[in-house]
């Protein structure tokens, strides 16, 4: 699944708010429940788990970002089991 955000991936904390915040290349479902990270609601979030989708968040504000994501790949943040 693709999430397009306005940032360029899951950090350690908000970004826009903390310039210490560390992006994450990968994170597993698991450690996103043990951080607390607001990913997306706990529902989708949950459901993506337990159908062992993965997800790929991205910033979707940088022009040609779909296309990359969709064609190239190393952008983002992939999360899974």
């Amino acid at each position: 699944m693709l999430k397009g955000t306005r940032v360029d991936g899951i950090y350690t904390a908000d970004p826009e708010k903390d310039p210490k915040a560390v992006r994450f290349d990968e994170i597993s479902y698991d450690e996103i429940y043990r951080r607390g990270l607001k990913v997306m609601d706990l529902t989708a979030t949950t459901m993506c788990k337990e159908n062992n989708l993965p997800i790929i968040v991205f910033n979707m504000d940088v022009k040609g970002n779909l296309r990359k994501v969709l064609t190239e790949g190393g952008i983002g943040t992939l999360v899974h089991n």
